[in-house]
């Protein structure tokens, strides 16, 4: 997913989750949602997808979906994810919903080399295994983890990684 839109895409999932809270039985199965976003193919090109889903089963503990994902590259300019609940069988429709921005877009404070350091600490390694992975001293690895505690005025690598977790920036 592109990153710009990975905000828009979890804003989405809440507001999705907030309007059907709101509903049961068989109204349930009166909407479709449909959201686009941007995601990159192998060529590292990215592509505007149109997700559209109905709800084809709820019980309790379980809700299943019936998802199309279309590739509308070619039918939208505007860059915009935009989120609507369609409605069916005379139900009314919610076209372009203005979501709470829960989570909200925020700009990456660490340079490529600290992020891709942070992706290794975020997967357990240590500065030693970053240090051969990435082919370069364990200096630099050491330093540029302390110019990420400054940057986000964390006091550990695990205060670290829960801020980049709720940040997303992992």
């Amino acid at each position: 997913m592109h990153p710009d839109d990975l905000p828009f895409f979890l804003n989405f999932e809440v507001a999705v989750g907030d309007f059907f809270i709101n509903f049961s039985g068989e109204q349930l199965f009166k909407y479709k949602v449909q959201y686009d976003f941007r995601i990159k193919k192998a060529n590292g090109q990215y592509i505007r997808i149109l997700h559209q889903f109905i709800i084809i089963q709820h019980d309790p503990e379980n809700v299943k979906t019936f998802a199309i994902d279309t590739d509308i590259t070619n039918l939208k300019t505007d860059v915009t994810p935009q989120l609507s609940f369609i409605g069916l069988e005379d139900e009314p429709s919610y076209i372009n919903v203005d979501v709470n921005n829960i989570f909200t877009p925020t700009k990456h404070i660490f340079t490529k080399r600290e992020r891709e350091i942070l992706r290794a600490l975020a997967n357990g390694m240590n500065s030693a295994e970053i240090s051969d992975s990435l082919n370069i001293s364990r200096f630099t690895v050491d330093v540029h983890r302390k110019n990420m505690l400054k940057k986000t005025e964390a006091k550990s690598t695990y205060e670290i990684i829960q801020k980049a977790y709720n940040n997303g920036w992992v």
